[in-house]
């Protein structure tokens, strides 16, 4: 069985971003909000809100939450929009990376994914927590 590297730098994030907006862009559920999304424009912005969050080594200045209001304004994002894209980032963490940063992209993901919904929809998740973020979250470790 082979170890799979954790997440070291800036060259690994770029990696792994590419892999999840190739799964994510392609998805049925995710995909229709990222038509139009020019991926090269966006990809150094997310790289770098990425490698503020895990590796501390960038600078990240911009509204984390303006472009996702801005796509809720156009058509709702939901609860099963934001736990399949946390389906897709676990997953794709977990097919390159493992280790102690590997394990913080998918916490940090499945808090940003709560916190956005949150924010978009004042509170309301779809019922509480819904099977919303903990059911994805154990489906992907254990299965």
């Amino acid at each position: 069985m082979s170890v799979r590297p954790d997440l070291a730098d800036r060259a690994d994030l770029e990696l792994l971003l590419r892999r999840f907006y190739g799964a994510a862009f392609a998805d049925p559920v995710i995909g229709p909000f990222f038509v139009g999304t020019e991926l090269e424009r966006h990809l150094p912005h997310i790289a770098d809100f990425w490698e503020r969050a895990l590796l501390r080594s960038a600078e990240y200045r911009r509204d984390l939450f303006a472009p996702h209001a801005a796509l809720h304004a156009q058509q709702p994002l939901t609860a099963r929009h934001f736990g399949r894209w946390l389906q897709l980032w676990t997953a794709t963490v977990d097919g390159l990376h493992s280790g102690p940063v590997a394990e913080r992209a998918k916490s940090q993901g499945e808090r940003i994914s709560l916190s956005l919904l949150r924010r978009l929809t004042d509170g309301e998740t779809g019922g509480g927590t819904g099977g919303f973020v903990p059911l994805s979250a154990v489906l992907l470790r254990t299965g």
